[in-house]
């Protein structure tokens, strides 16, 4: 990739619309502005008078020197720009034909177009952003609900690199007393003891663990989860759909057996993402197409990441009931709702949630007990920043096994020369979240908490 080319693009979604931004960033965006743009207001007349952060009229002229649009341009100086370029923006109204157009002029004045996602790597190379903060930008664009963008905008003003940051530092401050150790013995700088060492590795090693398991709420956050309603007829699945969704989207009768397919709908619980899945009341039947219905019942409880399974808390459990119950505690996790909670009681399960799909009631909590059985006290996380990429788990995953290994060669005695070959494969996963470390990283720490030489 040409990194020194000046680079343009339509940064904004295919299709009409109101506006439509070209973008340009290198060293001669201004000069490639200047060349494809008309400023009737001469308010930047020349590439050496153009105002930072401020914003001109011009005219998008055709080859023949008629206006084909006005347009507004905006002007980013280096290095306070989002690629810590020189940045151009162009708004023109949002044709398809005027951005081709004034995009084709762009690449014929010198730029090339960029590549996907050129923008955001030029802004991370030019130490703008680090890979968290880029990889969250990804997830702010394609965020579904508010919540998600909210927890994506936390993560590009740095949140997750706020966490693992203080967890690299004291890993560095561990790897440096053993090299200083190690390299500079002749200047008298004491051998950490193995008591010393494992004092220092552990809380490293209980941050990365911490982080870990926040990752159990972030997944959930990011992926979104599929919920699968199932009980036996009339118990109030389609009502409970229904409810959760807050719209009418199930037909519920009085009829046994109303729904005989899946129907399914996305929405959200606390801002997380959710498919939910009305299913086909299950029960011993000899009608085929309602047969069918209940296999496909039992399926959509197999994929589901949570079953609810609804039970008629106006009467007795019958065996349906139990065989239901059974099958979905042995496929996965699962909870029992007890609808119909409005009416006198017929049913007690001691674990069952009580609502009322009529009323309202009980449906907040029930709201609630949903995200805890997949991410038990993972809300609490929220405040502090929490792991939402499967690639940082995994590399997490990756440091804390060496810091183990580290710990138990500390433990036997290992040579510190040997140790280390542990600690640096405990921060090779970390440097792959913020960025490499250097030797000179290393030298720099040791010469400034040790006095060497002196």
């Amino acid at each position: 990739m040409r990194l020194k080319d000046t680079i343009a693009a339509i940064s904004t979604p295919a299709g009409r619309g109101g506006i439509g931004v070209i973008r340009v960033s290198g060293s001669q965006a201004r000069e490639i502005a200047e060349h494809i743009l008309r400023f009737p207001s001469r308010r930047f007349p020349s590439a050496h008078e153009w105002i930072p952060w401020s914003a001109a009229l011009a005219e998008l002229p055709d080859e023949s020197g008629h206006a084909v649009d006005r347009v507004v341009v905006t002007f980013f100086a280096a290095p306070r720009s989002y690629t810590a370029e020189d940045v151009i923006e162009i708004s023109c109204h949002g044709s398809p034909a005027v951005l081709r157009y004034a995009l084709e002029r762009a690449c014929q004045a010198g730029a090339r177009l960029a590549e996907p996602g050129e923008f955001t790597l030029r802004a991370y190379l030019n130490g703008r952003i680090d890979l968290p903060q880029a990889e969250a930008i990804r997830d702010l664009i394609e965020a579904t609900t508010l919540y998600q963008a909210r927890i994506a905008a936390r993560q590009v003003e740095g949140s997750v690199s706020r966490r693992i940051k203080p967890v690299k530092e004291q890993l560095l401050e561990v790897i440096a007393l053993l090299e200083a150790g190690i390299d500079f013995a002749e200047d008298d700088i004491d051998v950490a003891s193995t008591e010393d060492i494992v004092r220092r590795i552990d809380p490293v090693s209980a941050a990365i663990s911490g982080l870990i398991a926040s990752f159990v709420y972030g997944k959930l956050v990011h992926e979104g989860f599929t919920l699968a309603i199932v009980g036996r007829p009339n118990v109030g699945k389609s009502s409970l759909f229904n409810r959760l969704l807050e719209q009418d989207r199930a037909i519920v009768t009085e009829i046994p057996g109303t729904t005989r397919d899946l129907v399914s709908e996305n929405a959200a619980i606390q801002g997380i993402p959710v498919r939910f899945v009305d299913t086909a009341g299950i029960r011993s039947s000899g009608d085929l197409v309602e047969s069918l219905g209940i296999e496909r019942s039992y399926q959509a409880m197999a994929d589901a990441d949570l079953t609810l399974v609804v039970i008629d808390a106006s009467a007795p459990l019958d065996s349906e009931d139990l065989e239901i119950l059974r099958r979905a505690r042995g496929q996965g996790k699962s909870l029992v709702v007890a609808n119909k909670s409005d009416l006198p009681r017929g049913a007690e399960v001691d674990d069952a949630i009580p609502v009322s799909a009529l009323t309202g009631d009980g449906m907040a909590e029930l709201r609630s007990a949903i995200i805890e059985a997949l991410a038990p006290r993972g809300h609490v996380a929220q405040e502090d920043g929490f792991i939402t990429s499967l690639r940082h788990e995994q590399l997490l995953t990756e440091s804390r096994d060496a810091l183990d290994q580290a710990r138990r060669a500390a433990m036997v005695g290992i040579p510190h020369e040997m140790l280390l070959l542990d600690l640096y494969a405990a921060l090779r996963p970390i440097d792959a979240i913020t960025g490499a470390t250097t030797a000179d990283d290393i030298l720099n720490r040791i010469f400034s908490t040790f006095c060497i030489g002196k």
